[in-house]
């Protein structure tokens, strides 16, 4: 039996840097995925509706605070005892700590499949925390990645250098990239896809557009290739206001079924 899909949307952008505008991404994201201007099917032959069940669990009702991060690994936790798998909509990136300490609360230690600009490693980032630069840091220091893998970053600080080696992260740049270098993962596995991992020139709505990226195409194949379970995935950093006629939205709707089609194919 194929495991039901669980959207969860996280309209969260208060630690991010620069600009906001991320916390409109979720209904976005949403208008695009049921829009009639496309369909349910994904490019391995499956169709949401008639070959797993993607649902939705709405938004979670966040106050944009600390306390926040409890909240959603509470909804996580929910979702999976509920016998779904999380498809988390962000939001900033900060959310992905949340979302991964509520899978590891049910799946223990995770492989962590990251595609990104950036490694958002930073300790502290503008003295926070808990800003959109910083998760994976974070998400280390709590024990729940037992292997995190980082894929399209071309934008590597000093720092975070350091950051990547004091985890023992695997970072594959952009520099003569080809999707058959990024290695087939064990699971559980968990994916996070910051939509700035792609080129700008494909999805122009996000607040830190980076050039030279992955295409989309890159990325499939680069999911294509996976085939442990998938326990819980997102997409983040949409932002709507740098987008144009809704080509990153159509493009991050895309994104959630295609997530969705190998969460299905991985667990059958």
């Amino acid at each position: 039996m194929r495991p039901a899909i669980a959207l969860i949307g996280l309209p969260s952008d208060i630690n991010s840097s620069f600009v906001r505008g991320p916390a409109a991404a979720p209904a976005a994201i949403r208008a695009a995925l049921w829009s009639d201007r496309g369909n349910l099917s994904c490019e391995n032959g499956m169709e949401a509706g008639a070959d797993f069940t993607l649902g939705d669990s709405g938004d979670v009702p966040l106050r944009e605070d600390a306390s926040d991060d409890a909240t959603i690994a509470a909804a996580v936790r929910a979702i999976i005892a509920g016998g779904a798998v999380p498809l988390a909509l962000g939001g900033d990136h900060a959310i992905t700590r949340a979302v991964v300490a509520g899978v590891h609360a049910a799946h223990g230690p995770l492989t962590i499949l990251h595609f990104d600009a950036h490694p958002d490693l930073y300790d502290n980032f503008e003295d926070n925390p808990r800003s959109h630069a910083s998760p994976f840091a974070r998400i280390m220091e709590d024990g729940h990645a037992s292997r995190l893998v980082q894929v399209g970053i071309r934008t590597l600080t000093h720092h975070c250098r350091e950051q990547a080696q004091r985890f023992g992260v695997e970072i594959v740049p952009m520099a003569d990239f080809t999707p058959d270098v990024v290695p087939v993962l064990r699971g559980p596995l968990y994916i996070s896809v910051d939509i700035d991992g792609i080129d700008p020139s494909e999805a122009p709505g996000v607040s830190h557009p980076e050039p030279g990226g992955l295409t989309l195409r890159e990325l499939l194949a680069v999911l294509r290739r996976q085939t442990a379970p998938v326990v819980g995935a997102d997409v983040v950093e949409y932002n709507p206001q740098f987008d144009t006629h809704g080509r990153t939205a159509i493009l991050a709707a895309k994104l959630v079924r295609e997530l969705s089609a190998l969460i299905a194919t991985n667990a059958a």
